[in-house]
């Protein structure tokens, strides 16, 4: 084919029409192709600052709030982040470490301590929350050289392996009794008109919210019913 301008013949005009990306000399492998938008990506979600762009807004300071917590029986005052949990109170605060951050999901009951008379997780309650409150922490149940009946169970009984769980087993036991002490049913009380006995299902069904990984329920189960002098399992 020749070239009307210049009579020459195009060697290349069958190639180009043949296969243009071979003429161009254009390759894109798969490899060249996902960096690239992956490149792309990058400068799209960049932030402004990257380009010279300025006023970005700061990170505004925290809202802090004081909070009066009892104890172990001590009044603690306490200026805490209104996000603060009642568990990194107690550890990051009052270094109160005995109370274990397991799940911070409110799952395995490694955190439990005694609100007013009540077992919680404390990890799913905030500080500013129980102002004002009476909190039992495991080193308020008693102390090496005087033990709380419960943790001389524990030890006992062999209750414990790696230890991590126990003072969250420890202070839901001891609620536990009371609870059944007090009469408050459960999910296995049957009869809702007597008083709930502490039997191994009902100590069972209770403890239910306090994992041991290690797996020591059998010997938990019988510290707390040699505590409270219940059925045997």
């Amino acid at each position: 084919m020749s070239n009307p301008n210049t009579g020459a013949h195009n060697n290349n005009a069958g190639r180009q029409d043949a296969n243009p990306i071979e003429y161009y000399s254009f390759r894109l492998t798969r490899r060249s192709l996902l960096k690239a938008g992956a490149a792309s990506a990058a400068v799209a979600i960049a932030p402004r600052h990257a380009f010279g762009e300025t006023g970005a807004a700061a990170t505004p300071a925290p809202a802090m709030a004081q909070v009066t917590l009892k104890v172990n029986g001590q009044s603690r005052h306490l200026e805490v982040d209104t996000r603060t949990t009642l568990l990194d109170a107690l550890r990051e605060n009052l270094h109160l470490t005995g109370t274990k951050k397991g799940c911070d999901h409110g799952q395995c009951g490694a955190c439990t301590v005694i609100v007013d008379g009540r077992r919680i997780n404390s990890c799913l309650t905030l500080a500013v929350m129980q102002d004002g409150a009476e909190v039992t922490t495991i080193e308020g149940l008693g102390t090496p050289e005087n033990l709380h009946p419960m943790q001389a169970a524990f030890i006992k009984h062999d209750g414990y392996q790696c230890g991590y769980c126990t003072p969250g087993q420890i202070c839901s036991s001891v609620a536990v009794l009371k609870e059944i002490e007090m009469g408050i049913p459960s999910h296995v009380t049957l009869d809702l008109v007597s008083a709930p006995q502490a039997t191994s299902e009902e100590i069972r069904e209770r403890m239910s919210g306090n994992i041991c990984r290690c797996g020591a329920y059998s010997n938990i189960l019988a510290a707390i019913e040699d505590v409270s002098g219940g059925q045997k399992s």
